[in-house]
């Protein structure tokens, strides 16, 4: 059977079911995981997709029909799988989950042991030219592993509840809206333990989305959950995409938090407890970031964008914390791995402490550093993106150093800009921010905006 790898990307495999990701794709990843990474021992979980579970059943069949042994987490969010390999000390574990992507999709997220990622550099493509390799006897079984069905609940709630001190919460109102994805039966676990009163919105798993796809990143999705603070009049509220791995905010107004200003946030949390700590950042917005660790006696470290880059240079410099403005955020403690339940939480923590409201904190930072937000431009392919920074450089550049660590940046006195890539899509992104000057904000976005349509 020929098998479709357009799904393999940079970052994970993901793609339309049954066309691209099906149990023919994943049986066969599940056969040449253990012999690639010498696995003997790996940890399988899967999201609330319809297709989920049938994708799964095909893995662990591939696994232990190589001899591996399988640590069956089942329905769970892609963070349990990092805490199960971690904790467990496993030496891989495979999530099968498309995340935030409609309902016709899904995938596999790989890491091998220590909950370390698979990215196209350290295996991701090696496994797939594993799988198209038809030279193989696909029919032939090596061996027969055994499967073991674990509970981590419990084990991974105290971890997550770690990160901060109860005796610091007060009894706040929170909205959260699950979007009928993997993380209610997680927020009903944790409710047990937090004075909170919580207000739950699609909180029920269902692989069907009656309510849309779990993806708070779109305008309409946002609606739902701002409406539901103001409606209860909570403190805050929390949304969720469908694996859990990225939480999204909103201040007791329904205001939208950018992901930006929650590493600030989070940084600034972690540096009350952790003198000295370092904090690593991604290049498309960083002055606020900066401004907190720096003057909270942190040391700052910027990175390029991507989950692979951020972990590897967090464990290079030991940084306790890591973060994007994606609302991709990642714990040292949590075996350098992303988590969408630890941010939330710390940020609520956080507000616990201050005699301020979420809006207010947000306002002193927006006011101090406003950005434009990732602002992106449809291009016809990559290489008319690559001439399209090449001519921006050159403008911008003149007399300025030009940063090439992710994309190009230029930094002036007062505001400064990231443009890049994506790695996946014909898009091209931009982002500005300015010290507290709104106005120079409005025109140098518009400026930039303008010379990207015109290049």
């Amino acid at each position: 059977m020929s098998i479709d790898t357009s799904g393999f990307g940079a970052y994970d495999i993901r793609g339309i079911y049954p066309k691209t990701i099906n149990q023919e794709l994943a049986y066969r990843v599940g056969r040449v995981f253990p012999e690639l990474f010498n696995a003997k021992k790996v940890a399988v979980g899967h999201d609330v997709r319809l297709s989920s579970p049938t994708i799964n059943d095909a893995l662990i069949r591939g696994l232990t029909e190589s001899g591996c042994d399988v640590y069956d987490v089942g329905q769970c969010g892609t963070e349990m799988i990092y805490f199960t390999v971690g904790s467990k000390e496993l030496d891989g574990g495979i999530m099968v989950t498309a995340s935030h992507n409609p309902q016709q999709y899904n995938g596999l997220k790989c890491v091998k042991k220590g909950a370390q990622p698979i990215s196209p550099k350290t295996g991701l493509f090696d496994i797939r030219d594993a799988v198209a390799d038809e030279s193989r006897d696909w029919s032939h079984q090596k061996a027969t592993g055994n499967i073991f069905r674990i509970d981590i609940m419990q084990d991974y709630i105290k971890c997550i509840l770690s990160y901060v001190d109860i005796k610091n919460l007060k009894p706040l109102k929170v909205v959260i809206n699950t979007g009928n994805g993997a993380a209610g039966p997680i927020i009903n676990e944790l409710e047990k333990y937090l004075p909170f009163e919580i207000v739950k919105v699609f909180n029920d798993p269902d692989g069907y989305f009656p309510n849309g796809v779990p993806n708070p990143l779109r305008q309409d999705n946002r609606a739902v959950t701002s409406r539901a603070v103001i409606v209860n009049h909570a403190d805050f509220g929390v949304a969720f995409d469908g694996d859990f791995d990225r939480c999204f905010l909103f201040d007791e107004k329904g205001g939208f938090i950018e992901g930006y200003y929650l590493v600030g946030f989070l940084a600034q949390n972690f540096l009350l407890k952790h003198k000295g700590a370092a904090i690593v950042y991604d290049p498309r917005a960083v002055w606020n970031t900066v401004d907190i660790v720096e003057s909270m006696g942190g040391r700052p470290i910027v990175c390029r964008s991507g989950h692979s880059y951020v972990k590897e240079v967090m464990r290079r410099e030991n940084a306790i914390y890591g973060g994007e403005m994606s609302s991709h955020h990642y714990f040292r403690d949590f075996y350098y791995c992303d988590s969408g339940m630890i941010p939330w939480l710390m940020i609520a923590e956080l507000l616990c402490m201050s005699d301020k409201t979420l809006s207010q904190l947000m306002k002193d930072r927006q006011n101090k550093y406003p950005v434009s937000g990732e602002l992106n431009t449809k291009v016809a392919s990559m290489d008319i993106s690559k001439q399209i920074m090449k001519k921006i450089a050159e403008i911008y550049g003149k007399d300025r150093e030009v940063l090439t660590i992710d994309g190009i940046g230029v930094d002036f006195d007062d505001w400064r800009f990231n443009l890049r890539s994506s790695e996946t899509e014909p898009y091209i992104r931009l982002n500005v921010e300015t010290r507290g000057d709104a106005k120079l904000l409005k025109e140098k976005t518009e400026e930039l905006l303008n010379l990207i349509q015109n290049a």
